[in-house]
């Protein structure tokens, strides 16, 4: 495990559905997204910060939208796709991972903030590559496999009062 230190260069990549819906259904509250960059930062130098979104024709997503970028988040957003049999799907698995793996040659660390175990095998992709894999999620919601294959892991539950509105 490598250690961390101010001059380290870091991308936050954060699943911002999976984040939403985890504190809702843990929760019933909202993410911190300011407390949630700076935990993940760490004091060190930020390079990118990139939140993946969807879009759903909800009321208030264009304000969420906004507000991560006045955070200091870069969005992606995906319009939800709704299928013929009315089951809708939209994940950003692939996007997410294609850029932690650019943005692999530019940065020390990537922090995962989703509890998604099909990151795992990024984790172990990432180490290989010279670069320190962590993960900031809620600890209940998180797979097992997804905390192990990390260098570091941020469990957003134990400070409820600092990663929740």
């Amino acid at each position: 495990m490598t250690a961390v230190h101010p001059s380290q260069r870091v991308a936050v990549l954060a699943d911002a559905q999976n984040l939403y819906h985890t504190a809702q259904s843990l929760h019933s509250r909202n993410v911190d997204y300011t407390a949630l960059l700076d935990e993940a930062v760490g004091g060190r130098e930020l390079v990118r910060a990139i939140a993946y979104v969807i879009r759903a024709d909800s009321d208030d997503e264009e304000s969420f939208f906004e507000a991560l970028e006045e955070i200091g988040f870069e969005t992606r957003i995906k319009p939800i796709k709704t299928f013929g049999d009315g089951t809708k799907k939209a994940d950003w698995d692939i996007g997410l991972s294609l850029d932690a793996v650019t943005l692999a040659d530019h940065v020390d660390a990537v922090v995962l903030c989703t509890g998604d175990g099909d990151f795992a095998r990024l984790c172990s992709h990432l180490r290989h590559e010279g670069v320190r894999p962590e993960v900031c999620a809620f600890g209940e919601s998180t797979a097992d496999e997804l905390v192990e294959a990390a260098d570091a892991f941020t469990d957003l539950s134990d400070r409820e009062n600092r990663f929740l509105l």
